[in-house]
């Protein structure tokens, strides 16, 4: 992960999450969970902010744990969702994974945040993460080609898709479009594949 987009969400973490608590909730996303996700599998949330969709999943019959690279967001999720497991991983390496694999996971607007140097590596991770028949919800805002930063030092990496495609090992995509996120407003590129 880009260092400062790590500590950006760590020094606003409070914010964000207050950001993301008072925006309408993501049922476009969790629609697509519903219809794709293994119910009863194993499940990852890599980059799970401040735990609002580790906690949907887990009440939805997909038990979850969620990673997250920014210590700050981790805080929130343990303070808002204390039942829940969170840990610290980041991408592209995941070290705190190790060699666990997972029947689901989700990766929701994350990769952006990557050097685009480090985009592949991190999709050939999350590929070694799913067990056989594995499912990966994969998300990423669309960019220019040029990265950018915002106001708060985020990074947002321009990148082609068919990097990411082509990265993801023998898998069947199920879904590989772009749309307006109903959360958010903002445009996201969704990657559903299922690991063969």
């Amino acid at each position: 992960m880009d260092e400062q987009t790590i500590e950006a969400y760590s020094a606003g973490a409070s914010r964000f999450a207050a950001e993301w608590r008072d925006q309408p909730p993501p049922t476009d996303m969790y629609a697509l969970l519903q219809r794709y996700f293994t119910p009863g599998g194993k499940t990852a949330d890599i980059g799970c902010g401040a735990g609002r969709d580790v906690a949907w999943l887990n009440d939805h019959g997909f038990p979850a744990i969620g990673y997250d690279a920014a210590e700050g967001l981790l805080a929130q999720a343990r303070t808002g969702f204390p039942s829940m497991v969170f840990r610290r991983a980041a991408l592209p390496a995941l070290d705190a994974v190790g060699r666990e694999t997972y029947d689901n996971v989700l990766c929701e607007t994350v990769i952006m945040h990557l050097p685009p140097d480090e985009v592949t590596q991190a999709c050939v991770r999350l590929f070694e993460i799913l067990s056989p028949m594995g499912t990966l919800y994969l998300s990423w805002r669309v960019a220019e080609s040029v990265s950018t930063r915002d106001a708060a030092g985020r990074l947002y990496a321009g990148f082609d898709a068919a990097r990411v495609r082509e990265s993801l090992g023998d898998t069947e995509f199920l879904l590989d479009a772009e749309a307006v996120n109903l959360s958010s407003g903002r445009r996201v590129h969704r990657l559903v594949a299922r690991r063969r």
